[in-house]
């Protein structure tokens, strides 16, 4: 079983903030009733000095935010060598001091992850000495060769992802200056993949199995076996302790156990505070891998870990606050786009909720190699045009998209935060492969993002038509897993990506509509974003 798991990233920030914050610039476009006596246009005058003050100050804040996060994550990589490795169509990423030599650490992401993912780990084995090396799975990050076989049975695509990375392995300890066994780091999925991999190799030294699910465990096999869970995890706790009391039956989270008859060693960690994802940056996580793989290679390293989660969180927040300032160089719109009346609104908003599930009910199609990709094309694209066309006979009139707005607003969204997310945290940069993907989303994503982006007038709305446009959207999508459960489970795990995508790049598209005017410039940008972010997050599955 692949214990396969997706849940909202730890750069996610609380609705409840973005809330506060579009609150905040809002106010750049309402106009406040003038007090009795004084001229509307003094008290406009005086507002819009208020609020270019307020723009300024959040963009000197911004700045050196964004600069010090930089500078705290080039430094966790500073001194190192960070190299690419191809084995075959697998590409890899080797993390080492210069001249380092000694045993290798090769870390595997899990379900939907990529090496970027895993980097946290990565840093702080090299820099304790390891020559740590990452690499893509089938269908995930850079690698161009989908996944294959049945995701359901261990003879299937659990069977080709530890033969991959069986093949990884023989490319590390091809290395100059690896010397011996090495040791393995999974993830979620590749928990499994690397504990199957270590009970069937003896070149595997230790195993650290972060969120674990696997039953390829037993009470003799890994024979050195440490597993990480984040304190939020709460099955998969209970999976980590009956692993380690197949050992000791009286052992307790955050002890070690240890049968010398078998010379099995293992140990269950709980990371306070943290999730599947945060797992992956907690310090105690990275300071417990590091002991575990010294003590498997009697080393003893020191100093402090890579937890980079942080400095990544600030860092894409603050590219996420800098979108009100710089949307301030944008000319300045003539007047506030066209609101629908509450008839219209809610009729845009419901019938589409409705009959977009019903509809496609039956529709039954596979042409792109992503789970269900076709289908949430496909509810988008039918979605959208339900939406525009019931605007439409309404009455509204939807305007010309603007230029300058939307290549702002793209080079936001998938140059700044993008570049920074695909450095530093998650593959964002697609391969060549992936661009038919982006391409076809792209066709439901544009009219359904112009659609919503009218609805809520470029982010002018009142805040419950907003909220009342998104959650009708979700209903819908929920509506069509209920529908076909066993054919769309995989859109509950798109959700997540989709809720995020409407709190960063929600906020960020609000910004520049409410100064450009032009919901359709803002609708088209955030369409082309969220067909990006679609087609380069989930992972390629062959037919």
């Amino acid at each position: 079983m692949l214990g396969l798991r997706r849940v909202a990233s730890p750069l996610t920030f609380h609705a409840k903030e973005q809330l506060s914050l579009e609150r905040l610039f809002l106010r750049s476009s309402d106009q406040a009733k003038p007090p009795i006596g004084v001229p509307f246009g003094e008290t406009r005058a005086a507002g819009d000095l208020e609020i270019s003050r307020v723009r300024m100050l959040i963009g000197v804040l911004a700045v050196p935010l964004i600069a010090l996060c930089v500078w705290q994550l080039e430094s966790a990589r500073r001194g190192l060598s960070i190299a690419p490795l191809n084995v075959g169509d697998t590409p890899a990423t080797v993390y080492r001091y210069p001249d380092a030599a000694g045993p290798a650490v090769v870390i595997a992401h899990g379900f939907a992850g990529s090496r970027q993912l895993m980097e946290a780990f990565a840093l702080t084995l090299a820099r304790a000495g390891y020559i740590a090396v990452s690499f893509d799975f089938q269908g995930h990050g850079r690698n161009p060769v989908p996944m294959s076989g049945d995701v359901t049975r261990i003879e299937g695509t659990t069977k080709r992802l530890v033969a991959e990375t069986a093949s990884v392995i023989e490319a590390v300890l091809g290395l100059e200056g690896v010397t011996g066994p090495v040791a393995l780091v999974g993830h979620s999925m590749a928990s499994d993949i690397v504990i199957r991999l270590a009970n069937a190799e003896e070149r595997v030294a230790a195993v650290v199995a972060v969120s674990m699910y696997s039953e390829a465990v037993t009470a003799d096999t890994p024979a050195r076996l440490l597993i990480v869970t984040g304190a939020w995890e709460r099955h998969l706790r209970s999976v980590a302790l009956e692993s380690l009391r197949l050992v000791d039956p009286q052992a307790e989270e955050n002890e070690t156990a240890e049968n010398r008859a078998t010379g099995t060693l293992r140990r269950a960690v709980v990371a306070p505070d943290v999730e599947h994802v945060g797992v992956l940056y907690s310090p105690t996580s990275l300071q417990e891998a590091r002991r575990w793989i010294d003590d498997a290679f009697g080393r003893e390293s020191s100093g402090p870990v890579a937890a980079t989660g942080p400095w990544i969180a600030l860092l894409l927040v603050g590219i996420v606050l800098l979108a009100w300032p710089l949307s301030g160089l944008l000319p300045e719109g003539s007047g506030r786009p066209e609101t629908s009346t509450q008839r219209a609104f809610l009729l845009a908003v419901l019938l589409p909720a409705v009959l977009t599930p019903l509809v496609l009910y039956p529709v039954s199609m596979r042409v792109l190699p992503v789970l269900v990709a076709d289908y949430l094309a496909l509810h988008l694209l039918l979605y959208g045009l339900i939406a525009l066309a019931t605007l439409r006979k309404c009455g509204m009139r939807f305007g010309r998209p603007l230029l300058l707005p939307t290549v702002v607003l793209l080079a936001l969204g998938l140059g700044a935060f993008g570049l920074a997310l695909d450095r530093y945290a998650a593959s964002f940069v697609p391969h060549a492969g992936r661009i038919p993907i982006v391409l076809a989303i792209a066709l439901g994503a544009v009219p359904f993002m112009i659609a919503d982006s009218l609805l809520t007038e470029g982010g002018r709305a009142k805040l419950w038509r907003r909220l009342s446009a998104r959650a009708a959207f979700f209903g819908s999508l929920g509506v069509a897993v209920a529908l076909d459960f066993e054919g769309l489970f995989f859109l509950l795990i798109i959700l997540p990506v989709i809720l995020l995508f409407f709190l960063v790049f929600g906020l960020m598209g609000g910004c520049v509509g409410r100064r450009s005017g032009s919901p359709v410039s803002t609708g088209l940008a955030l369409g082309l974003i969220l067909a990006w972010a679609l087609g380069v997050s989930f992972p390629l599955i062959a037919a």
